[in-house]
């Protein structure tokens, strides 16, 4: 069963082709008081204070100061944060892991750094990979 997309409201604020700037006024999908809502929108407000914009599809035709129906595929949050986050962070506690059990604690650094290093370039190469990816871009669904 495919996962349910996240939404969020935005207000267009520029046109760039087929492509528009968008002006998030909350971060986060909104479900944060929600049964199962992770409460992310409490984090990023004490690290960014004034609103986001982002660049998203706009095969809807929206106008600057519409305010519109942004949407990202269901599932690619998940993924990309498991990739940003969870791969660096379990292949520098592998490489560390396994550097101490080949060298002792001068090798546990070595191994943690080149794990975090490794990490870095494969997310780095699947994040262009996946550049082509227009399913998995957030685009504008809908408008007043």
């Amino acid at each position: 069963m495919p996962e349910e997309s996240s939404t969020i409201s935005a207000v267009v604020r520029s046109l760039d082709g087929n492509e528009a700037l968008v002006e998030v006024e909350h971060g986060g999908c909104g479900r944060c008081h929600e049964k199962g809502g992770c409460g992310g929108q409490r984090i990023t407000q004490m690290f960014c204070g004034g609103p986001r914009t982002y660049r998203v599809e706009n095969a809807v035709g929206a106008n600057p100061g519409e305010r519109v129906t942004v949407a990202i595929a269901g599932g690619s949050l998940r993924r990309s944060a498991n990739l940003a986050y969870g791969l660096p962070l379990t292949a520098t506690i592998a490489g560390a892991l396994l550097g101490t059990w080949i060298s002792g604690d001068s090798g546990g650094i070595v191994g943690a750094v080149f794990g975090l290093m490794l990490s870095f370039s494969y997310v780095r190469f699947r994040a262009q990979d996946a550049a082509g990816n227009m399913a998995a871009r957030p685009h504008i669904v809908s408008r007043p």
